[in-house]
């Protein structure tokens, strides 16, 4: 009998390959690059784009392409050869680097079917130009394209030596001599990579590598990619998907490739058979979504570890408090987070780049800290086993006034503490039961959480009271601040209705944490107002 599973699937570990996956053609996301002139022109060139956004894909792609017109058309078509350095990761002696990228280029022949150049010197300084030289010769007539990826493993003198020996070759480039085109591909664009191995010191006119045309980039997929994506398996097997769903995946990952693909794998083959002739909604995408968190993929896991760069939480912490930051976009910090992709820029405003990063950022940050807050055992749900936030809240006035002066001295995030912990105390409890959606950027001088439990929602506005401000002048600004948040969140796309237990509007719950030197007693920072629209919690 005829097998009738699926022949190709979502692909979420390695390039992708056309025969086993479903994918788009990367290069449509390439933006401005004019892959026909870099060779034609014979010109070098450099990709950057953050982890797992297609640049592999794409190189492979892009040289198998290349090598099927030249072996289809004149003999002046170019040959090209896809070559990764990543084996020099954490490689800090030039003695081991160099010939380390020489045996990987011969390891890259070799697997392309394409003459194997020889290692014709010992002296570190030269090896790469010369087994570069003894390449072009031997495809020769043909002129030769390299593409280099995970280069921004190289670091220190190796990455010195590596752009030293490409520019030196650079003038004699052409049939038989040098590599008529070169792509330099990592996360990073190169001149920051210039910048870290000479100690912080910007690139000159003098710099090793000075003879880039372009640096260009994978941008993430449009909404209508992601549409396009799904519909090969629609076509293949049949399988519909609603237009939430597509929409919530959209919403979700903001077009990252990964995340995307990561959705509808876990979707099509997980939490439905991958046989399964059954719609995809949005039920399953959203359990994908949770699925996909807690197991801590080896993408998210990786964007986890990165928390660990003080760069990199300097920015976070930026973000996470709201606080105006007239300095973040500009300096290096703040770049690093965007060529990682970890951030983006919306509306004018630095934010975490989409809402799966906000819940990962946010779970890593404060993992340690829930794991440290005792199992709760006072009362925390109503009859109607919905959340009982009022009882909540009220015990994490205790606690931070019992706990907050003591462990803000142990935190890596001084400036985001109490939003840290009290999102800490929230996951304590409704781990594994409920959800909370985050919203943070900078500049906006708050954190908004909208926490659902058992079908119930519960909004949450955090804000800090600073030196020159009074409790009443924030009390003003967060109560119109949370109030159009309540109304305009959107817990799934095209859906704003937000319902407490009782079934009326969500209730809203302004928490301001006194941060101003000269603390008040606890008699009089601890506060509990009420109104007709929202609670505000002094802390």
């Amino acid at each position: 009998m005829m097998d009738k599973r699926p022949v190709r699937f979502f692909n979420t570990t390695g390039p992708c390959r056309p025969e086993m996956h479903y994918m788009l053609p990367p290069e449509e996301r390439l933006g401005g690059a004019q892959l026909h002139r870099y060779i034609r022109d014979q010109l070098y060139w450099v990709l950057h784009a953050p982890r797992q956004t297609g640049k592999t894909t794409f190189l492979q792609s892009w040289a198998r392409d290349i090598n099927v017109a030249s072996n289809n058309g004149d003999s002046d078509r170019a040959i090209a050869c896809y070559v990764s350095v990543e084996r020099c990761q954490g490689v800090t002696e030039t003695e081991k680097a160099m010939p380390g990228i020489c045996e990987a280029i011969q390891e890259y022949a070799s697997s392309s079917d394409l003459p194997v150049p020889e290692i014709s010197t010992i002296d570190t300084n030269s090896i790469l130009s010369n087994i570069l030289r003894n390449w072009s010769a031997l495809v020769a007539p043909k002129p030769l394209v390299v593409l280099f990826d995970e280069v921004d493993v190289l670091q220190g003198k190796p990455l010195i030596s590596f752009l030293r020996q490409l520019r030196g070759g650079f003038a004699i480039r052409g049939v038989g001599q040098f590599p008529a085109s070169i792509a330099l591909v990592g996360m990073r664009d190169l001149k920051d990579y210039i910048t870290a191995a000479k100690d912080g010191v910007a690139p000159n006119p003098g710099s090793p590598f000075n003879i880039k045309e372009d640096s260009a980039t994978l941008s993430n997929f449009q909404k209508d990619d992601v549409n396009r994506l799904f519909a090969q398996r629609t076509q293949e097997t049949g399988q519909q998907i609603t237009q939430d769903a597509l929409d919530y995946v959209y919403e979700q990952s903001k077009g990252q490739p990964w995340i995307v693909n990561s959705l509808f794998k876990r979707a099509t083959m997980r939490i439905l058979d991958e046989d399964s002739a059954e719609t995809v909604t949005i039920e399953h995408i959203q359990e994908a979504r949770k699925q996909m968190i807690e197991a801590r993929e080896t993408h998210l896991d990786a964007l986890a570890y990165r928390l660990e760069d003080p760069a990199i939480r300097s920015v976070m912490e930026t973000l996470i408090t709201g606080e105006p930051d007239t300095r973040l976009a500009a300096g290096e910090p703040f770049r690093l987070c965007l060529d990682l992709g970890l951030v983006t820029i919306e509306r004018g405003s630095p934010v975490v780049a989409n809402p799966i990063y906000r819940e990962v950022i946010a779970r890593q940050i404060t993992f340690a800290t829930q794991m440290a807050i005792p199992e709760p055992e006072w009362k925390w749900q109503k009859s109607d086993g919905t959340l009982d936030m009022e009882n909540l809240l009220r015990e994490f006035q205790d606690f931070w006034r019992n706990n907050s002066e003591i462990w803000e001295q142990q935190a890596d995030y001084p400036e985001a503490f109490p939003h840290l912990l009290l999102m800490a105390f929230l996951q304590r409890v409704t781990n594994g039961h409920g959800r909370i959606e985050r919203e943070y950027a900078a500049g906006r001088g708050r954190m908004d959480l909208a926490v659902e439990f058992n079908g119930s929602w519960d909004i949450i506005e955090v804000k800090l009271l600073r030196q020159n401000r009074t409790f009443e002048m924030v009390q003003a600004e967060g109560k119109k601040q949370i109030l159009r948040y309540r109304d305009n969140f959107a817990p799934t796309p095209g859906k704003r209705a937000l319902r407490s237990s009782d079934g009326g509007a969500a209730d809203c719950y302004l928490v301001i944490f006194d941060r101003r030197s000269g603390k008040l007693p606890w008699s009089e920072r601890l506060k509990w107002i009420q109104d007709e629209e929202i609670t505000v919690v002094g802390c």
